[in-house]
């Protein structure tokens, strides 16, 4: 989980294929009126998240006792407990960086549909992992092979 930029889908392939198991990427389940909707520089709602969520939410529940990794934003609370009730078993992996690095990293990405216009709200957006969650906080400072060694000791055997 984490804000656009913060090297979800960098970490998270790198994550499945290190503890081999599938990967999914969150992006590839938005309808196209989100993509449609970010790409012009227009915020989701919770509502245009809903269907988007439960397409993950229902991935996540078809892997099973064997797992898999998936990058999703999942800012708030609502929405990782969403999650939860498909994947009571659901680790969240929070790539945590500054907003100076992540906007750096923003503008040297082509090819995705989320502007980095839209980067401050997701950051006002953002709720940390609370307590009673299960999950890491994983600083994003160092390389990606160093995030993904982070990650992997995280994640629970």
């Amino acid at each position: 989980m984490g804000v656009s930029g913060s090297g979800k889908t960098t970490v998270g392939t790198a994550l499945a294929e290190r503890l081999s198991v599938p990967y999914a990427e969150a992006d590839d389940f938005h309808p196209p009126e989100n993509v449609a909707k970010m790409a012009s520089g227009v915020p989701l709602t919770d509502t245009d998240r809903a269907p988007w969520l439960d397409a993950i939410a229902a991935w996540l529940k078809a892997q099973g006792a064997d797992g898999g990794v998936v990058t999703c934003s999942a800012l708030k609370r609502v929405y990782r407990d969403r999650l939860r009730r498909a994947a009571p078993d659901v680790f969240f992996l929070h790539l945590d960086g500054s907003p100076e690095l992540i906007g750096e990293r923003l503008t040297g990405r082509t090819g995705h549909f989320m502007p980095s216009a839209l980067l401050k709200s997701q950051f006002e957006t953002l709720e940390a992992l609370d307590a009673d969650e299960a999950g890491a906080v994983v600083p994003i400072d160092g390389t990606p092979q160093e995030v993904t060694g982070l990650a992997v000791a995280a994640v629970p055997r």
